[in-house]
């Protein structure tokens, strides 16, 4: 859809692929398969559609799921960090019981672009003392170069766009 959700920008949207039944029970199980034998305690789903895939995941794995949402969504006490997007700058907040020590964290989103979210996001599970074992997304625009700021972790992409 372009120039949404501002001129510029070309927004991949995937309702059509939740609207499809089969097409998204599909995703799930290869999602399942894929980490099934990764022991993952948490999976975190990023705000939005992040805890679509997120959710399923961590039911699917029996693992919990942490939300991570924007600023004053969530009513604990939380940590918070500041991070720049493709399209300006925002605030990803988690509550601060959320991740013990050590525990096994699998970071879930609908989209790869800049990185800069899922960067953020990987420095809220740290500050909690867990260890990211693997990101997932479902669509990665390679040509803005985010998996570059994710060195160091597995990333795996469904669907990736030049």
């Amino acid at each position: 859809m372009p120039d949404f959700p501002k001129p510029g920008i070309l927004f991949y949207d995937i309702t059509t692929l939740l609207k499809d039944a089969a097409a998204f029970r599909k995703l799930t199980d290869d999602l399942t398969a894929r980490y099934q034998d990764s022991r993952i305690d948490k999976v975190i789903g990023i705000e939005s559609r992040g805890f679509i895939f997120g959710g399923l995941l961590a039911g699917r794995l029996g693992a919990g799921f942490v939300p991570v949402r924007k600023p004053g969504k969530l009513p604990a006490d939380c940590f918070e960090v500041k991070y720049n997007l493709e399209y300006g700058s925002n605030t990803l907040a988690i509550h601060q019981d959320a991740i013990g020590s050590g525990e096994r964290v699998l970071i879930v989103d609908d989209l790869l672009a800049t990185g800069g979210t899922a960067e953020a996001t990987i420095s809220l599970v740290r500050q909690l003392g867990g260890e990211v074992v693997g990101l997932d997304f479902l669509v990665e625009l390679k040509g803005l170069k985010g998996r570059e700021k994710l060195a160091g972790y597995p990333v795996h992409s469904t669907i990736l766009y030049s």
